[in-house]
Parts: structure tokens; C-alpha cells; sequence
């Protein structure tokens, strides 16, 4: 079968088993119907040698392949022009609330913690095309670091500007955080609205109290999976500023994320707590989020046939045609 076309009537094809038993039906009647004179000398004769006689099969020939074409012809072949149409039934608003406190340097995921979230945020981001999604950066305090757009390439460009910097506030204000991502999501038409916030430290800023940032997403149906950033034990972590080079100095330091809040955050709003150790650990989280967080799409499929019998027919009727003519003209004296 030739690629973008079908067959309607494939049962037709059983036909062409008549062309076999045609070929031999012809050459056992070709070889009856062939007479045989011996004589003992051509003497007094007029001989006139012709090849014509030896071309008259093209005749069956002929008549044979309009008989295949007929066939085919009743099979029915068709082009199958085939489109799709997809149409998002449910789409889902995200928006990624991400601590950028120094502590994000850690290094206890490679290179660091804020790096290593960015790569995996990225593919996550790619991953949902037809979500609108939006960036809250926080530390002490926190902003909008991009509203909610279905427009990918400014959120990965956005995500790929984050980085800590000394003009946020210093600190860890979850409850700052949640709030602002939820004051993204509020006015959403979206089913589905989603916060994704993550932190590798405690509640120690800020005005707004998580519990009731927590309340605030209940209120307008807006879900929240949490992420605890960072290994268990010590974690080489940044500890002062080096004031000649202005470089961060690096020491082992105990970890300490409030998972108790966190968790608390994600039971109440209809999420999921979450803890992440190492890169590839985070990897899964957010691929566990994105299997959990479904955009629902219906495709249509849209199939569009052209009948492709006709030339065939046509052909075989050529076909037909010259057989008759040939048969009548040329080899007249032959059959």
C-alpha cells in the first residue's frame, strides 16, 4: 500500500488470483488452436518471412493488464488526507515561587542549589505547553518576577535572569512568597490553579504569616505543592561576604528547612510536600508534579478522501481500446 493512500474494497484484490489462471488458459488454448503442416519441400512456394506473427500476445497482454487495472480500479483506492486539531479542555496557571537567599548558593546540589532548581525548572517549563505560567522571586520580601503568560520563551528568559542579589531583602519570607503567587493566581479563569513554592530554610521575615498566605490560596481554590531544598546534615553553605574579593566564604553548616510548614502548606491547600536532596531527587519532583498536574486536550482528527479509481478505469478502457484496434488492423490476419 503506498503511503497517504487506502484501499476501500481490499476483498477486490482476491480477483487478481484470475490472472494466473488466465495466463495458463490462453497459452493451452494458444497452443490448440496452433496447426502444424510438414512438408517435405517449399519448392513452388512462395515464402515471405514475418515477425508480426510473433507479436500478436501483446494483445492478451493488453487485454491482461486492463483486466488488473479493473481490479484495482474496484478495490477502490483512495488518498487519505489526515489533519488534527487539538483544543485544551483544561488548562492549568502555575506559578513557580522561588526562594533567592544567599543560602541558594549552597553547594550541596551541583553547581548550587539556585543553578540546580533553574535547569530543572527549565525543562518543566518546556514540558507545558499549553499552561500559563508565572515567576515570584522572594527572599526577605518578594516580587513578580514575571506575570503568568503562556508565552515560554520570556518565562525561560526570566527564570534564566534569576540570581541572588544583595537588592532583596535578606532573609526567608515563605509566607511573603505564597502570598504573592497567590495574588498572581486570584483573578485566574484558569480549572486549574497551581503554586509550586520552594525554600531550603526556615520562616524568619516578612509581615505575612504563611499560615494564612496558606488560607488565602484555599479561599481561591488554588493548590500548593512544596519543596524543601537541600541535603540532610551539613551542606557547604555561604557564610560571609570576603571584603577584598567580594566573594561569598563557604563553610559546612547544619541544614535546616521547616518541613513541618511546609507540609502543613501542601496538606491544607490540596498539594503535596516534597524534599529534595540531591539534583536528581529534584529531577523527579518536578516530573512527579508535572504527571500529577495533567492538562486535559482533545484532539480531532479530521480525515479527508479522494477517490482514485477513475484514471484507472480510463487507463484500462486505453488499454481496451488499442487491443480492438490492433486486433482489427494489424494482426487482422492473425486471429
Amino acid at each position: 500500500m503506498f503511503e497517504g493512500m487506502e484501499f476501500a474494497n481490499k476483498q477486490m484484490f482476491w480477483l487478481l488470483l484470475l490472472l494466473p489462471l488466465a495466463i495458463v488458459w490462453y497459452f493451452w488454448k494458444y497452443k490448440r488452436q496452433t496447426a502444424e503442416l510438414k512438408m517435405s519441400s517449399l519448392k513452388g512456394f512462395k515464402v515471405t518471412n514475418s515477425s508480426l506473427p510473433k507479436f500478436k500476445h501483446i494483445l492478451f497482454i493488453l487485454r491482461l493488464s486492463a483486466l488488473a487495472l479493473l481490479i484495482i480500479a474496484l478495490a477502490r483506492p483512495q488518498s487519505v488526507d489526515v489533519s488534527t486539531k487539538t483544543k485544551t479542555t483544561r488548562g492549568i496557571d502555575i506559578v513557580m515561587a522561588i526562594d533567592v537567599s544567599a543560602s541558594m548558593l549552597a553547594k550541596d546540589l551541583s553547581p548550587n542549589r539556585l543553578d540546580a532548581l533553574k535547569d530543572v525548572a527549565s525543562e518543566f517549563i518546556k514540558g507545558r505547553p499549553n499552561d500559563r505560567i508565572g515567576l515570584v522571586e522572594y527572599a526577605g520580601e518578594s516580587y513578580t518576577k514575571t506575570p503568568i503568560t503562556s508565552d515560554k520563551a520570556i518565562v525561560l528568559r526570566s527564570l534564566n535572569d534569576i540570581k541572588y542579589n544583595t537588592i532583596i531583602e535578606g532573609g526567608t519570607a515563605i509566607g511573603m512568597g505564597l502570598a504573592t503567587a497567590v495574588n498572581r493566581l486570584k483573578d485566574s479563569k484558569a480549572k486549574s490553579k497551581i503554586i509550586i513554592l520552594l525554600t531550603d530554610g526556615v520562616n524568619n521575615s516578612g509581615f505575612i504569616d504563611p499560615k494564612i498566605a496558606s488560607e488565602l490560596a484555599v479561599e481561591y481554590g488554588i493548590k500548593v505543592y512544596t519543596i524543601g531544598l537541600g541535603t540532610n546534615g551539613m551542606a557547604l553553605s555561604p557564610v560571609a561576604i570576603d571584603p577584598r574579593t567580594r566573594d561569598f566564604q563557604y563553610a559546612r553548616v547544619p541544614v535546616e528547612i521547616d518541613e513541618n510548614l511546609l507540609k502543613d502548606i501542601a496538606n491544607v491547600t490540596g498539594g503535596n510536600y516534597f524534599r529534595a536532596t540531591n539534583n536528581k531527587k529534584l529531577e523527579e519532583i518536578y516530573s512527579e508534579i508535572n504527571k500529577l498536574e495533567k492538562t486535559e486536550i482533545e484532539e480531532f482528527k479530521y480525515s479527508n478522501y479522494e477517490e482514485m479509481y477513475r484514471p484507472l478505469v480510463l487507463l484500462a478502457l486505453g488499454l481496451l481500446l488499442l487491443e480492438f484496434l490492433l486486433r482489427n488492423t494489424i494482426f487482422r490476419s492473425f486471429v
